[in-house]
């Protein structure tokens, strides 16, 4: 590969991505563009584990961006955090791609273009009424559904209608979103283990309950966002929410909540080894190595 124009570190919750992106913008005069789809969000801090202490003098991209309680879609993050990377590249600076969240990561590295489709007022009257259910149906009559998001609440779902309706009368938008892969791309994956990975979210979570996690949920809940927007979230939010409005007792919560975080780490994984058999290329790197190590490692395989 030539020279890297973007580097890209990726991996599990809980493996030390923000760390190990930090030093290597510190060796390479870098910026961090995040890719997580809950750091977009002002005021959700311990339950997205943002660590902005961690960024110290590095400038960082893609992060606070909306309020809490609002819901950005991917063209939306495509639309900014590439205009971000551009912009730090056309300074002359390193631009790094950090997060966990794969399908971000995936369709930046992809160049996945996403037209800004135009809302419908008579197809959404025309659906306006229809139950979950039959709003999906309707949509899986029309693609796949790869994502469930797109069917996670009525007006998601009339949403992505909405979107499917207009390629289908628009096909030439459709054939301009063709992928166009960003050159000279390395994707670090920060490899840990199962039983590490498992000790390190326990121990993560139980530091965050400490920090005040519960009364940032309080905080969020008081300040206007409503329990169902923080619900939507996941993870956390969710289940800190049902927590704080008393439909899950605190030793609930935990158990369900460090079971979730598990069961996300693997979902996370196997989006990774999709992406690998999807063709991209993931150089994995122990993330219990030395800092000088994994960045002299990154370097190398950047070319630089």
């Amino acid at each position: 590969m030539n020279k890297a124009r973007l580097i890209v570190i990726t991996g599990p919750t809980a493996s030390g991505k923000t760390r190990r992106a930090v030093d290597v913008a510190r060796s390479v005069g870098g910026e961090i563009v995040s890719a997580d789809s809950r750091q977009l969000y002002r005021g959700m801090d311990l339950g997205t584990g943002k660590d902005i202490d961690e960024y110290g003098e590095i400038p960082y991209h893609m992060i606070d961006i909306a309020p809490a309680g609002a819901r950005l879609n991917l063209y939306t993050f495509l639309r900014d955090a590439n205009a971000a990377i551009d912009d730090i590249a056309g300074r002359g600076k390193m631009p790094i791609l950090c997060g966990g969240t794969g399908m971000y990561v995936e369709a930046v590295v992809n160049g996945l273009a996403l037209p800004e489709v135009p809302e419908n007022p008579e197809l959404r009257q025309s659906l306006a009424g229809r139950t979950l259910a039959q709003l999906t149906e309707i949509l899986s009559s029309m693609k796949q559904l790869h994502n469930v998001t797109d069917v996670d609440s009525c007006k998601r779902a009339i949403r992505a209608i909405e979107i499917a309706t207009y390629y289908k009368e628009h096909p030439e938008a459709a054939v301009a979103c063709k992928p166009r892969p960003r050159p000279d791309t390395l994707i670090i994956g920060v490899n840990i283990d199962r039983d590490s990975r498992r000790e390190r979210i326990t121990r993560r979570l139980k530091e965050r309950l400490d920090n005040g996690m519960i009364d940032e949920v309080k905080g969020l809940i008081d300040s206007g966002v409503s329990p169902d927007d923080l619900i939507y979230y996941g993870l956390e939010y969710k289940y800190l929410t049902l927590h704080v409005t008393g439909r899950l007792s605190r030793d609930e919560m935990f158990t369900g909540l460090e079971t979730a975080i598990h069961q996300f780490a693997k979902r996370q994984m196997t989006w990774f080894r999709g992406m690998e058999r999807r063709g991209l290329h993931i150089n994995w790197i122990d993330w219990n190595i030395g800092t000088d190590e994994f960045v002299d490692r990154v370097k190398e395989l950047a070319g630089l």
